[in-house]
């Protein structure tokens, strides 16, 4: 978690230069994938997806990009997460799930639903 911290902080950096105004909004019809390549809880919950939802739709995102992270932000600004973010981070419409673990499953199915 220490490293994707300092990865974010990085990412941070290279978005002061106005990052913020390129990037999309987050939009309620997508379900994005906030992950980070370092994460391990972002590959058990990406096998996961793949296994039982092979054919969903979401919109993986690197948080370790400036665009990424500017993306990152502004769905953690949706649900008023503050500044105690990490991976992998799923919004999904109305919803989100920070985290990963196995008893997640089910409520990411859940909210996955829509998506299907």
């Amino acid at each position: 978690m220490k490293k994707l911290l300092s990865a974010v902080l990085v990412a941070a950096a290279f978005c002061l230069g106005g990052c913020a105004e390129k990037s999309a909004a987050v939009q309620n019809d997508r379900l994005y994938f906030f992950y980070a390549d370092t994460c391990p809880h972002c590959h058990e919950a990406e096998a996961y997806i793949r296994q039982k939802h092979p054919g969903l739709k979401m919109e993986k995102v690197d948080v370790q990009t400036p665009q990424g992270y500017a993306l990152f932000v502004k769905c953690a600004e949706k649900f008023n997460l503050g500044q105690r973010i990490g991976t992998p981070l799923f919004c999904m419409g109305d919803n989100y799930l920070m985290g990963w673990a196995p008893e997640y499953a089910s409520r990411f199915d859940a909210y996955a639903q829509p998506f299907l």
